[in-house]
């Protein structure tokens, strides 16, 4: 069997690599597949904010919305701090976190993108991505390769999920793998 094979009816997929590796380059080709081939796909996508050759921060956007809003950048003085960035708690909350939940409410296929120091700061970030993983549909997520949050602990040492480090030699070939382990389960 796999590491793609579960014997479950829903795919809780979870990639993780180092940061620029392209996670969300797959998500998002995933999730184009998917969409080609029938299935409603929402939730949570991150992107970064550059300025020349410098990144300024963090955008996340609602994948059936499009609605954008700030999840961190360098400069602001309110939320929490990880590392030069400050997160915005209001967007990832009133964008992330709801993005997920219409996305179980409405999608075959929940994308979570990501699991990382930024979201984790969040309560209801954390029980919407709980929300997503308790549903009866598919899920599609990054992880931050160096979190050690419990709830990203407990989400890879669950054996209902998989988790695939994507690199330069798997990134082309991963986005068939995880649209066909999806599919068989329609």
């Amino acid at each position: 069997m796999s590491d793609l094979a579960r014997a479950t009816p829903y795919q809780r997929i979870f990639l993780t690599g180092e940061p620029g590796c392209g996670k969300t380059t797959v998500v998002k080709r995933v999730a184009e597949l998917l969409m080609t081939h029938g299935f409603k796909v929402g939730g949570m996508i991150s992107k970064e904010i550059r300025e020349k050759e410098s990144r300024k921060g963090f955008r996340i956007e609602d994948f059936i919305t499009h609605e954008e809003g700030i999840l961190a950048e360098i400069g602001s003085k309110d939320g929490p701090r990880v590392g030069k960035y400050t997160v915005n708690m209001q967007d990832l909350e009133e964008i992330g976190s709801r993005s997920i939940r219409r996305a179980i409410e409405i999608a075959d296929v929940v994308l979570v993108d990501e699991l990382g120091p930024m979201e984790l700061n969040s309560h209801a970030f954390i029980e919407s991505v709980e929300a997503a993983l308790s549903s009866q549909k598919h899920v599609l997520g990054t992880i931050h390769q160096r979190t050690n949050h419990p709830f990203v602990v407990n989400v890879k040492s669950s054996p209902q999920n998989t988790i695939l480090k994507v690199t330069p030699e798997n990134r082309a070939g991963l986005p068939s793998q995880i649209l066909e382990r999806i599919a068989i389960r329609r």
